[in-house]
């Protein structure tokens, strides 16, 4: 517990103990309330949790004879030697890691949004802590295309891993006009991820909010993307995602990836306002993965298994264990974001703990879990 006192604010120690034993008593059982607090607040785990994200307890019981499970992933045309893969966003457009993480360890690098022409995001302030997350609105800021394409494809044609551009757009040709350039003039890019969390210019509405937008959408990139696989990233903020899967896939995705961030706030209770200038922003971290794990679960049962379409799901991964229940509920691969600002070896451990889980369980390959959450 000495851990949560020497990190946390709330966490105070107390090494002066006096009084009765009653009293004493009473005093470590409120500092332990405390340290279950602390935890809670800003670690998002609970001090028993600890234990539970240790990788070493996995690799220790795996038998040493075990042969290397095969981690790879096929997502129709794009192979990835392990299952994870970086978040869109949470690292740049290609090397701007390459000084605290092996790259060249990940299944795939996803950039950050690449729009057809530069944008400047939002004012500050864009990004603000909370809770076992972390609220962003960035409003997707970027060197634009041409500079995307003279600058940073030289780089990610020597990272050696299969690249995914995060492409949005706010009109139909927004999208298809990047995706069809990056499709056809970049080989080194393999896969395309439409962002359709993005307002449409001229309704002010989200494609991925709205089934029939959002299958207009991936129908017209598909018929302009042939080599790259198409994913679609689908927002959570719907009534029910698996109506907005059903139309992206049954309108020509390769792919799914989700979930995007969810819509929340922050309020500044001595300003009276939001402390982001836009006013809200997309949550993600720890906070959201119970929500996103189920949304990867309804999408597999109720779309992606019966058409074969590989999932990649997202949402508070930070440890193989978090890895391991996206998988079981029916994602192919994840992607971890925010947990890259606390540690960017977060990935390499992933990998790491899934090995050592499918030795433990007697699997040969990570396909041989994918889905099989049991319901009854």
């Amino acid at each position: 517990m000495m851990y949560y006192r020497a990190c946390c604010p709330g966490a105070k120690a107390n090494s002066k103990r006096s009084g009765s034993p009653r009293r004493q008593a009473a005093g470590s059982a409120r500092r332990r309330k405390q340290d279950l607090r602390a935890a809670v607040l800003y670690f998002g785990v609970f001090p028993w949790q600890t234990s539970y994200m240790s990788t070493t307890t996995i690799e220790s019981s795996a038998p040493a004879t075990a042969p290397n499970p095969d981690l790879s992933v096929n997502l129709k045309n794009l192979r990835m030697a392990n299952p994870v893969m970086t978040a869109s966003g949470t690292c740049g457009y290609a090397d701007e890691y390459a000084g605290f993480a092996d790259l060249s360890k990940l299944g795939a690098f996803v950039t950050k949004s690449i729009s057809k022409l530069p944008r400047p995001g939002n004012e500050s302030y864009r990004v603000v802590e909370t809770r076992a997350g972390m609220l962003n609105a960035i409003g997707l800021a970027n060197i634009g295309l041409e500079r995307f394409l003279a600058e940073k494809i030289p780089i990610l044609e020597k990272m050696g891993v299969p690249v995914i551009v995060n492409v949005p757009g706010w009109s139909l040709d927004d999208y298809g006009d990047v995706a069809e350039t990056l499709d056809q003039q970049v080989p080194v890019v393999a896969g395309i991820e439409l962002n359709v969390s993005c307002p449409n210019v001229k309704s002010g509405l989200s494609f991925g909010t709205d089934p029939v937008r959002l299958a207009e959408l991936v129908a017209q990139v598909r018929r302009r993307v042939k080599r790259c696989t198409l994913i679609v990233k689908l927002s959570p903020n719907v009534t029910d995602i698996a109506l907005t899967a059903r139309a992206a896939v049954e309108a020509g995705a390769d792919c799914l990836s989700l979930v995007n961030t969810f819509t929340a706030m922050v309020v500044d209770i001595e300003k009276g306002r939001p402390v982001l200038a836009n006013g809200t922003g997309g949550l993600s971290g720890p906070a959201i993965k119970p929500i996103a794990v189920y949304m990867v679960h309804r999408v597999y049962s109720a779309v992606a298994k019966a058409h074969n379409i590989p999932l990649i799901g997202m949402g508070g991964i930070q440890t193989w264990q978090d890895a391991a229940e996206f998988i079981l509920a029916g994602a192919s691969a994840v992607a971890v974001g925010t947990a890259l600002f606390i540690d960017p070896s977060i990935p390499q451990q992933i990998v790491e703990g899934l090995g050592g889980y499918l030795r433990r369980r007697g699997k040969g390959s990570l396909r041989e879990i994918v889905g099989t959450l049991a319901m009854e």
